[in-house]
């Protein structure tokens, strides 16, 4: 049963939000049409409250150590600029404890992971700290909203965000009260906005004002589904690792000397034998989902994610399968075999589609 509410709690209510428990939050799923939600957010700007994320805020004189210590992807590509990397967090196995992204805001490092993993991270980051010059806080005193679609720096600029417009993929600008990245998990252009509570609401009702319309978190799943984005804990979680996962790009190791959490262990792992993370086409009268059986004529897979694309217009899905596909297969749907396509990802970016 959820017991937590975002403070943007009220405002879904009155926009007639249907509510659902997701990790213990009381989040919208969808506001009416989850399909016409997912059309709006790739053809003009929706909102999304995703106060559930995990904001933790880092001090101290070594946190650039420390982070280089805790992420196979090197904070040293951020060190000398406002911006955001992304990383999954490793443990010691090579397996993947979660995803987020690093901020370098100035004087200090942001991270914002997943709600459902915010008490282990947070654990985990004390332990990983306590040889460092290191304090990691829990900051409950912000609330993010997303802004995601191809008119979301028109509706920004239409409330003052005038400073925006040339922000490369995760650049971010921060003041007092307000950091804004350009960081998203829809695959369209957008903002992410972390303002302290006693401002959200009133931000929220001006892009409302402004003709940006609140999103829920159904159309979220369908519109990073297409997008090619990993969900923690339903693509990927501990008992995978980074390669077998599309993310071999987050592991840097330009700086030999740079001993991360997981490296060892990531260095005895056969990549030429690996499981890896593709994208699944269904065009035939039936939905992929999750726990479905793979089959191709070099082995075995399971969709992990799966749904209807409204963009698309048919089924698609992420599966982790054995190597040797030929891009061909078929899948088990109550006791029927489907022909399947199997491609690489992502289906969609910023509003070009990749089949």
């Amino acid at each position: 049963m959820a017991i937590n509410k975002t403070r943007l709690y009220k405002q879904h209510i009155e926009h007639n939000a249907k509510m659902v428990d997701f990790s213990g939050w009381n989040m919208p799923i969808n506001y009416g049409s989850q399909i016409n939600e997912h059309k709006i957010v790739r053809s003009s700007a929706g909102i999304f409250d995703v106060s559930h994320m995990t904001v933790f805020d880092l001090f101290g004189s070594e946190q650039e150590a420390f982070l280089r210590k805790l992420l196979p992807n090197d904070i040293g590509k951020i060190i000398n600029n406002q911006k955001g990397l992304y990383s999954p967090l490793l443990d010691e196995s090579g397996g993947i404890l979660d995803d987020l992204i690093v901020y370098n805001m100035g004087n200090n490092f942001r991270i914002i992971s997943n709600c459902a993993t915010s008490a282990q991270n947070h654990e985990w980051f004390i332990k990983q700290s306590s040889k460092f010059d290191v304090a990691v806080s829990f900051n409950e005193d912000v609330s993010i909203i997303a802004v995601q679609g191809p008119e979301s720096v028109k509706k920004l600029n239409k409330i003052g965000f005038n400073d925006i417009n040339n922000l490369s993929n995760f650049d971010i600008k921060c003041d007092a009260s307000v950091m804004i990245a350009k960081t998203g998990y829809t695959g369209e252009e957008g903002f992410e906005i972390i303002v302290n509570n006693s401002e959200v609401i009133s931000l929220w009702k001006k892009l409302i004002d402004v003709g940006a319309s609140p999103i829920g978190l159904g159309a979220r799943d369908t519109l990073r589904l297409e997008a090619g984005l990993n969900l923690y804990g339903v693509d990927m979680d501990q008992t995978n690792n980074p390669y077998e996962s599309n993310l071999s790009w987050t592991i840097d190791l330009n700086d030999t000397d740079r001993d991360f959490i997981g490296k060892k262990a990531l260095s005895l792992i056969d990549k030429n034998i690996s499981k890896e993370l593709k994208g699944v086409i269904l065009k035939e009268r039936s939905i992929l989902r999750s726990g479905q059986v793979i089959s191709h004529e070099n082995g075995t897979g399971e969709i992990l994610s799966g749904t209807f694309s409204p963009t698309l217009g048919y089924s698609i899905g992420m599966a982790r399968l054995d190597k040797g596909h030929n891009n061909k297969g078929k899948v088990q749907i109550r006791n029927k075999e489907f022909n399947i396509e199997i491609i690489s990802l992502p289906f969609l970016r910023k509003g070009k589609i990749k089949v």
